[in-house]
């Protein structure tokens, strides 16, 4: 099989350089002469063509690159939850095991070093199509997924089943073998793509950069008046003293010694030295009454409280008395959009934005029209940071 390189121009992308590195050694890998002989592998009594084993991918990287077993074993770990390998008889399991177990190399076209953006239609045609084959019986995750890409897509829902009918008819029609690992190539490919709750998203790239910093392009006499005039502000910018910024460490410390249990002791006991958990209870996430060390802290800074769950929990209550109690709500939208599961991404800032942004929303929050054109705009490419300039806004009009 002759492998080629293709580059659609995606080489500032953030993990780009880490890819192409690894797409040299999966070309070496497949080289006829120098790679990993593949054979005929029996899989549940099914023969199926060009397969390798684990041990074998692990000893051509040990031999390969000269490293130690544990960072050889890593290396093909990253290979296969990259998608570039995947297994044969675990299709749920993306790692690399040591042994006899059966793996194949992923067609060049689906390496994720094209970029080719994982379509709603596509997933929602191969959950179909597996709905199909499988009478009903999906993991849960998947059916979460097929009932909200039902209600996403519905206008052409009718297209999607169609497409799902018309390809589980044409796998029937293939020989056992190559429908087997058709179906554990694509298995592998939505895993990496789609990923599923609890599992890493390796595909996770962040924001895209504007740029590519690697393309040259010609500079004209403009260009380098703006770059010294952008050089020269930077000379003038101020900066901090040394002993200024010494003096904020020195001052931080000492308004915190007070609230640092280990440093300044703990009431009512020290749980660290006794067995008396009066400690963790008074201070739990939630409590009745906070101890008076707790609140003198949220005196500190607006941050303090908002980041305590019962400061914040208190503040919430002040807030609907100034009936805008929505702010906070959105706030903490926004903060499990950051810290949530990447899978949820795009389906939780499309219900913030239908439920505190869009016109005549629910409970609509008010911001001014050049933050909301900014995060109109990032929507239409959602990622975890899409709704910052927003929550800064509604931030800094709560802590005033």
């Amino acid at each position: 099989m002759t492998v080629t390189r293709l580059d659609q121009g995606q080489r500032y992308r953030p993990r780009m350089a880490f890819l192409k590195k690894i797409e040299a050694l999966m070309m070496e890998m497949q080289n006829p002469d120098k790679g990993i002989k593949t054979q005929t592998q029996t899989v549940m009594v099914t023969d199926i063509p060009h397969a390798v084993t684990g041990n074998d991918i692990l000893q051509w990287i040990l031999q390969r690159l000269q490293v130690t077993q544990e960072e050889a074993l890593h290396l093909g770990d990253l290979f296969v939850k990259y998608g570039y390998i995947y297994p044969l008889q675990e299709p749920k399991n993306l790692t690399l095991k040591p042994d006899g177990s059966l793996y194949r190399f992923q067609t060049p076209y689906f390496w994720p070093v094209q970029g080719w953006p994982a379509d709603d239609t596509d997933y929602a045609i191969y959950l179909a199509k597996k709905n199909i084959k499988r009478k009903g019986i999906l993991e849960e995750y998947e059916k979460e997924h097929y009932n909200m890409l039902n209600q996403k897509i519905n206008y052409k829902w009718d297209f999607v089943i169609m497409q799902a009918k018309e390809q589980y008819k044409a796998g029937k029609e293939r020989k056992k073998a190559d429908r087997y690992a058709l179906d554990c190539q694509e298995r592998a490919y939505w895993l990496v793509n789609r990923t599923p709750p609890g599992m890493l998203d390796v595909l996770e790239y962040g924001v895209d950069r504007v740029t590519d910093p690697n393309e040259n392009k010609k500079k004209t006499m403009e260009v380098y008046r703006r770059e010294i005039m952008y050089y020269q502000q930077s000379i003038m910018k101020s900066r901090v003293k040394s002993s200024v910024s010494l003096g904020g460490l020195v001052k931080y410390s000492e308004q915190f010694l007070s609230s640092d249990p280990i440093l300044s002791g703990c009431l009512p006991s020290n749980p660290w030295i006794t067995d008396d958990p009066d400690f963790w209870d008074f201070n739990a996430k939630l409590v009745e009454i906070p101890t008076r060390m707790r609140v003198e802290r949220w005196a500190f800074n607006f941050s303090e409280l908002i980041r305590d769950p019962k400061g914040r929990q208190n503040f919430q209550l002040f807030l609907k008395k100034e009936f805008s109690g929505e702010n906070l709500s959105f706030w903490e939208a926004c903060e499990d959009l950051k810290y949530g599961d990447q899978s949820k991404v795009k389906e939780k800032a499309e219900e913030i934005y239908k439920l505190f942004l869009a016109p005549g929303a629910r409970r609509w929050i008010n911001i001014d029209g050049t933050t909301m054109g900014i995060t109109v705009k990032g929507l239409k490419h959602p990622h975890r940071y899409v709704l910052d300039a927003a929550q800064t806004h509604i931030y800094m009009l709560m802590k005033k």
